[in-house]
């Protein structure tokens, strides 16, 4: 599967995939407009061994539900990540087997890696 995640109106996705130069093959899904499924965000839980990884702590909701203050255990990142696309740390992007998760330099950097080893 090649599929990335990704939000629409969010400057930093728009950029990261500029820079990465995404082929043609690749399905992206603005998870503003078209909501993760439950099915979806299992496919990505197991990639990513976690929900708290997939999980955005810089989520403005985050704040305002003041959820740094609770203790969240692997149901409740679940429960919140589909409850609202915001805490989807973005862009998520699969290339068959590997998952690269938020817009961190490393992770744009290892997606580009990839990226070229699989052009080749």
């Amino acid at each position: 599967m090649k599929k990335i995640y990704y939000l629409k109106t969010c400057s930093t996705c728009q950029r990261i995939l500029k820079t990465l130069n995404i082929p043609k093959e690749f399905i992206l899904q603005d998870i503003k407009h078209e909501e993760i499924t439950v099915k979806q965000l299992e496919e990505m839980h197991s990639l990513a061994g976690s929900y708290e990884a997939l999980f955005s702590k810089r989520a403005k909701l985050y704040k305002e539900m003041d959820l740094k203050n609770q203790t969240l255990n692997e149901s409740d990142y679940k429960h919140y990540l589909l409850e609202h696309y915001t805490f989807l740390s973005r862009p998520v992007i699969i290339i068959d087997d590997t998952i690269f998760i938020g817009n961190s330099k490393k992770t744009t950097e290892a997606t580009k890696a990839k990226l070229m080893e699989i052009a080749n």
